[in-house]
């Protein structure tokens, strides 16, 4: 059944983020041998071809932020998900946190990917997702360097708390997130806010373990923000392969990582045929022509 959709405006985006299974950071440290990375090679294009036919089947444009060793290794995916009318973003080069850089080495990393992005598909790329939403306090730094590198937005802060991410006082809503010298445009992800707290509830782990209704009353609330209201979801080409070989994590990462993955390509056409979902760039040049002023909000650590 199709959710009623309230007239007050608001856009929603669903994403995914675009990397091989071994490169998740639940498995950061792991010695994956280079058999079974080149089968999650495999495993993610097939999977993310049976994305773009559920996308193309429901009428939905998405986002794809995907890590820009993909266009040299998987080319011709990456150009048939832009030639399907759908956003290419950079996820990094190979899939490693913001932490583990200074300003020069993501520069460098960035550049990389974003280029290697845009010679695949011939277009320039406008966004960007760090990876395990590695833009936090400490990290803040890396807005200058996302402005300077041509980037229109970024989408890699969740306002929550967590042991790995998150910046729990940042905006829930679109924002301008401020370095030590240079702003970008914010596109948090979606969160619940529930008794004062905000719940992460915009995709991966969340939308496998909760129920499919606690995601759709994240999604209900932007209907009460103010304007500009944006409702960021994410996935992962892996979280819709149940049959992939997995892979040897400690207890609570298998949980986080495989918990509810059966059920994810049905709980997707649910969202799929009661939003209308857009690309974040189309969004993002909305809210600039809107004339709407953004909250300004810095990023950086407080010396």
């Amino acid at each position: 059944m199709a959710t009623h959709i309230p007239s007050r405006p608001a856009s929603f985006i669903v994403s995914f983020d675009v990397e091989e299974h071994h490169r998740i950071e639940a498995a950061a440290g792991l010695d994956v041998p280079s058999n079974v990375k080149e089968e999650y090679g495999r495993r993610m294009e097939a999977t993310t071809h049976r994305l773009l036919e559920q996308l193309a089947t429901a009428g939905v444009s998405a986002t794809f932020y995907v890590v820009g060793e993909i266009a040299h290794t998987h080319l011709a995916l990456v150009r048939t998900i832009h030639d399907a009318g759908h956003e290419i973003g950079s996820h990094s080069w190979d899939h490693r946190r913001i932490h583990r850089f200074d300003p020069t080495g993501f520069r460098e990393d960035l550049v990389k990917s974003k280029d290697a992005l845009e010679q695949a598909i011939g277009s320039r790329v406008y966004g960007f997702r760090a990876p395990t939403f590695s833009l936090v306090r400490v990290t803040g730094w890396a807005v200058d360097v996302l402005a300077e590198c041509g980037f229109e937005y970024d989408t890699s802060v969740f306002p929550v708390r967590h042991d790995r991410y998150g910046i729990p006082d940042a905006p829930r809503g679109p924002f301008l997130a401020i370095g030590r010298e240079r702003e970008i445009v914010e596109l948090p992800l979606l969160t619940y806010q529930i008794g004062g707290m905000n719940l992460p509830v915009a995709g991966g782990g969340y939308f496998r373990l909760f129920p499919l209704a606690i995601m759709r009353a994240g999604l209900r609330q932007t209907f009460t923000a103010v304007p500009p209201a944006v409702g960021m979801l994410y996935f992962h080409p892996w979280e819709f392969d149940p049959e992939q070989a997995r892979l040897p994590l400690g207890r609570l990462a298998g949980l986080r990582t495989y918990v509810g993955i059966s059920r994810t390509t049905a709980r997707l056409s649910q969202l799929l045929a009661a939003y209308p979902f857009r690309r974040a760039i189309d969004v993002v040049r909305e809210i600039r022509g809107s004339g709407v002023p953004l909250p300004r909000f810095s990023v950086v650590q407080p010396e």
